[in-house]
């Protein structure tokens, strides 16, 4: 999973100077994304290789990503749908494309399937479950996990590095400050990041820290990835 991504996945954080409103999400990211010290080191994959962005952006789309997960539990339901085996391997399931298939990426990607109703739109839109998804899928090469554990706990920490949350002094209920947004960016010609074409595996997130003032550009580019023996 998460080694067919590697080369291609990068997370960066950067600090800001104004406050933050998420109502204005669209032209917080344009004028990040804008931004001379991160326009010097943003990149984007293209032909395997890490390349600076060749034209200025001229506008952005945002789509807000709720944010509200906690704890893992968001998760609960797959180990009693029919999808794991006892021991916490995953069932096998037939495919017209691929030869090695599971009931784990039936229900995340088939909407068809008997096992997508065991989430619903709400759930899926969150970014907790949007990570599992994109490590499960993983990239254009990728091996698959054959148990759930490393799906779930990879998930687990990604997500704990990407937000940041606060406890209520008075009722010690943690909740999450993070704001989130799923951006594309756009040049003269067009789209131009994450990339060019749409693709489900190629992502850009900017996660808004707006009590210390930090936003983090979490992107993936849907590829080959960089192999290690």
């Amino acid at each position: 999973m998460v080694k067919s991504m590697l080369g291609r996945v990068s997370a960066q954080t950067y600090s800001f100077d104004q406050c933050f409103y998420p109502y204005s999400s669209d032209k917080f990211a344009l004028s990040f994304l804008r931004d001379p010290n991160v326009v010097s080191s943003l990149r984007k994959t293209e032909a395997g290789a890490w390349v600076p962005l060749d034209k200025p952006i001229v506008s952005v789309a945002v789509e807000p990503v709720p944010c509200t997960k906690v704890s893992m539990e968001l998760f609960d339901p797959i180990y009693s749908c029919g999808i794991l085996r006892p021991s916490g391997h995953l069932v096998k399931c037939l495919h017209d494309v691929y030869p090695d298939y599971d009931e784990l990426r039936q229900m995340l990607q088939e909407e068809d399937s008997e096992q997508y109703r065991v989430f619903g739109r709400e759930e899926r839109a969150e970014l907790l479950f949007r990570l599992f998804k994109h490590l499960c899928v993983g990239g254009e090469l990728c091996q698959y996990e054959d148990t759930i554990e490393p799906y779930i706990s990879t998930t687990k920490k990604i997500y704990r590095d990407l937000i940041s949350v606060q406890k209520d002094p008075e009722t010690k209920k943690i909740s999450v400050v993070s704001t989130v947004f799923k951006v594309c960016a756009y040049d003269e010609s067009g789209r131009c990041y994450p990339g060019r074409r749409e693709e489900d595996q190629t992502f850009a997130y900017l996660i808004v820290d707006p009590f210390k003032r930090h936003v983090t550009l979490f992107y993936h580019s849907y590829g080959v990835g960089t192999f290690t023996l």
